[in-house]
C-alpha cells in the first residue's frame, strides 16, 4: 500500500468560477436611505434657495451697505462693494423736516387701514355666509376692488372725489346741502362743527385710509369667509335652541373661531400697509399731510438723487416695523391664542 502524500492541501477550483468579491473601499460610508434622503432634499431646495438670495438677500445687503455710505444716483455705478462708511445718511433722515410727522402719518395710515379692511371684510363674510339667490355673482362682485389695477380704481376715485365735477360733491350739495365743494384729496385739515365745537380733521389721510380700506377688504374677506365655512352648524343651532341672541352667538361662538384668522390678517396687513407706496403716490402725491415713510423713501431718491439717504430712510422704515411688530407679538399674539 502506498500512503497517502503528505504537504500542503491543494485549494479546489470549479471551471467557470468568478473572481473573489473585492472588499469595500476603506474611508467610504455606505449610501443609506437617510443620507440619499437628505441629498434629494437639498436638491429640491437649492432653485429655491438661490432664488431667495439673488432676489431677497442680496437687495437688502446691499441696502444696507448703500445706508452707510456716501452715495449719488451717478456714483452707484462706479461703486465698489465697501466704500466710506459714514453716519451721515442717517443723521439727514432724521434732521430732516417733516421726518417724526411722516412716520406718525405713516403708523395712523397703516392702522386705520387694517382695522377698517379687517372690518369691512369680517362684515362683508358674514352677510354673505347664508345662501341666498344671487350670492356667488355678488362674492365675485366683492373681489373686484381688490383685483383691479390700481392705476385705474385710483383714477376712478379721484375724478369721484374732484371739487370740480367730482360726482361726491354733486350728491352732497344735493342730499346733504353742502355750499361749497370739498377737495378730499388736496385738504390737509378740515374744519369741522360738531356740538358747538371747532376742530380739524386730516382730511386728505382719512380719504386715503377709506380707499385703502376699500381696496383691500376682499382679501381679508377671503380668509374670514373661508374659515366661516368650516365652523360647524350644530354650535349655532345649540346656542340658537338655548335662547341665545345673535350678538351673542357672534361674541361666544363665531368670533373665537375666527380670531386665530382676523390676527393673522393684521399682521399681515399691517406689514403691507405699513409698506405701501403706490395708493398714496396715485392718489395725493405725498401731499396735503399723507407723506408716508415710503413716499419719502423715493422722492429721497428722484428729487435728491440721493441713494444713501434714501437706503438709510428704507432701512428705518424696516426697523420701525420690526419693532411695531415686536410690541404686538409681545403683548397681543400670546392674548389672541388664549382667546382662540
Amino acid at each position: 500500500m502506498t500512503a497517502p502524500a503528505t504537504g500542503a492541501p491543494q485549494r479546489r477550483t470549479t471551471a467557470g468560477s468568478g473572481a473573489a468579491p473585492r472588499p469595500p473601499a476603506r474611508g467610504r460610508k455606505p449610501m443609506t436611505a437617510a443620507r440619499r434622503a437628505n441629498r434629494a432634499g437639498l436638491a429640491f431646495v437649492s432653485p429655491t434657495f438661490v432664488v431667495v438670495l439673488v432676489v431677497v438677500i442680496l437687495p437688502i445687503a446691499w441696502t444696507v451697505l448703500l445706508a452707510f455710505q456716501h452715495a449719488k444716483l451717478v456714483d452707484v455705478q462706479g461703486m465698489g462693494l465697501f466704500g466710506h462708511w459714514t453716519l451721515a445718511n442717517f443723521t439727514q433722515v432724521f434732521a430732516s423736516a417733516g421726518f417724526w410727522s411722516s412716520l406718525s402719518h405713516t403708523v395712523l395710515y397703516t392702522v386705520g387701514g387694517t382695522l377698517g379692511s379687517v372690518v369691512l371684510g369680517l362684515v362683508a363674510a358674514l352677510a354673505l355666509r347664508r345662501p341666498f339667490r344671487g350670492r356667488g355673482l355678488l362674492r365675485a362682485a366683492m373681489l373686484l376692488p381688490y383685483v383691479a389695477p390700481v392705476v385705474a380704481v385710483a383714477f376712478v376715485w379721484e375724478v369721484a372725489l374732484s371739487p370740480q365735477y367730482g360726482v361726491v360733491n354733486d350728491w352732497g350739495r344735493r342730499l346733504f346741502g353742502w355750499h361749497d365743494p370739498i377737495a378730499f384729496l388736496t385738504t390737509r385739515s378740515y374744519q369741522v362743527d360738531l356740538l358747538g365745537v371747532h376742530f380739524g380733521v386730516p382730511l386728505a389721510l382719512l380719504t386715503v385710509i377709506a380707499f385703502e380700506c376699500w381696496r383691500y377688504f376682499p382679501f381679508a374677506f377671503l380668509f374670514i369667509l373661508a374659515r366661516l365655512q368650516a365652523v360647524p352648524d350644530g354650535l349655532e343651532e345649540a346656542a340658537l335652541v338655548d335662547g341665545a341672541t345673535p350678538v351673542q352667538r357672534f361674541r361666544h361662538i363665531l368670533l373665537p373661531q375666527l380670531m386665530p384668522v382676523i390676527a393673522l390678517l393684521c399682521v399681515l396687513r399691517f406689514i403691507m400697509t405699513f409698506n405701501k407706496f403706490d395708493d398714496v403716490y396715485l392718489l395725493t402725491g405725498g401731499g396735503a399731510g399723507t407723506d408716508v415713510a415710503a413716499v419719502r423713501v423715493y422722492d429721497f431718491l428722484t428729487a435728491r438723487y440721493d441713494v444713501g439717504a434714501a437706503a438709510a430712510q428704507a432701512l428705518v422704515l424696516a426697523v420701525s416695523l420690526m419693532i411695531l411688530l415686536g410690541f404686538y407679538f409681545k403683548f397681543f399674539a400670546a392674548k389672541v391664542q388664549e382667546e382662540s
